[in-house]
């Protein structure tokens, strides 16, 4: 195995009855030094079955996980913490630890569970406080944090661990928007600097279409697929594995589209950010945004105060100063049309 392969699997099954049927079965994957990996699949796929799995928690129901040279059965407790850190999807209900005492437990598998930290320990904890961005929280009580600053602290503790590999379970579950943008960033950024191999579960797909080196693709009765995020679009993986009634995977625009129904075609002339919005809009109204000659057209003016002049059989139907405007003028049209 290449030196600098951190985990791969051989015809891994996995599953937590080993006198049953696999939840998945033939698993063939890797990970790499510097590699940022997303697991992708709906509830009840088996992701964190396969995480704990890969994590050393479950046993494989046959086949094999190897770190780098080693087969996983055969590294004892301490040795698999010097290879692979883990954080797990449960909130982190902790009271009267400080965000230095919490990263601080990462360095236990050097200096035992009661083992004090000397001055590099120390150093390191410091250091990874800074890197996740929580430079001056190290005494903070962890329970007066926020879940995004919680879920920082926790992967400073798996950096202090100092493992070349790095395993976490839906570790944006929890948080907002901006929070789940600013922790996938963190951690990308970190398999890029520390050459670290990070792999973890998440349900936002259309993240990590646009962060992921390479995407695993989980769901029942499926073989698992993976391949970087733009061959799984082309090859329409990402359709087969997320599609249901009434929800269409855009391979155009990486992202799904909510409503399936017939969709009238309208024209938009103009370029720019407002053209692109006024298209989203009309979209969401069961419009078909079209370049070719049609009965509704809106022309957009994208200067500083954009407007949005609006034909109907090329009768022109007035100008409009917002989007909302413009929706209100088509439903109204709309209604005398009938």
């Amino acid at each position: 195995m290449p030196q600098n392969m951190f985990l791969a699997t051989e015809n891994l099954a996995v599953g937590y009855d080993k006198h049953g049927e696999p939840l998945h079965q033939n698993i063939q994957v890797s990970i790499k030094a510097g590699q940022f990996i997303c697991l992708l699949g709906p509830n009840g796929a088996g992701k964190s079955t396969l995480i704990k799995t890969l994590s050393g928690f479950l046993k494989p129901l046959y086949g094999q996980v190897w770190y780098g040279q080693d087969k996983i059965e055969t590294l004892s407790e301490a040795h698999r913490a010097k290879r692979v850190s883990v954080v797990l999807t449960d909130r982190l209900d902790v009271q009267n630890l400080t965000v230095f005492e919490l990263v601080a437990l990462g360095r236990t598998p050097y200096t035992g569970f009661f083992g004090k930290l000397m001055k590099k320990d120390v150093e390191l904890v410091l250091h990874a406080i800074e890197e996740v961005g929580l430079n001056g929280y190290a005494q903070k009580p962890i329970d007066k944090m926020s879940d995004g600053e919680r879920q920082k602290a926790m992967i400073a503790k798996a950096l202090v661990q100092e493992t070349p590999f790095i395993i976490l379970d839906e570790p944006t579950a929890f948080l907002d928007l901006p929070a789940k943008i600013e922790i996938m960033q963190l951690l990308r950024r970190l398999s890029r600097n520390k050459n670290r191999g990070i792999l973890l579960s998440t349900h936002d797909l259309e993240m990590a279409l646009q962060i992921a080196d390479k995407i695993w693709l989980l769901a029942q009765g499926r073989t698992l697929q993976e391949g970087i995020p733009e061959d799984l679009v082309l090859s329409n993986d990402f359709k087969c594995f997320f599609e249901r009634e009434g929800i269409e995977f855009d391979n155009i625009t990486g992202s799904f589209l909510y409503h399936n129904i017939q969709r009238k075609p309208i024209s938009i002339v103009g370029t720019g950010v407002a053209s692109t919005w006024v298209s989203r809009a009309l979209y969401r109204i069961g419009f078909e945004p079209v370049i070719d000659k049609c009965e509704w057209k809106v022309m957009v003016n994208s200067d500083h105060n954009p407007y949005y002049s609006l034909y109907f059989k090329d009768q022109p139907l007035g100008k409009h100063h917002s989007i909302e405007e413009l929706l209100n003028a088509i439903t109204e049209q709309g209604k005398k049309n009938k």
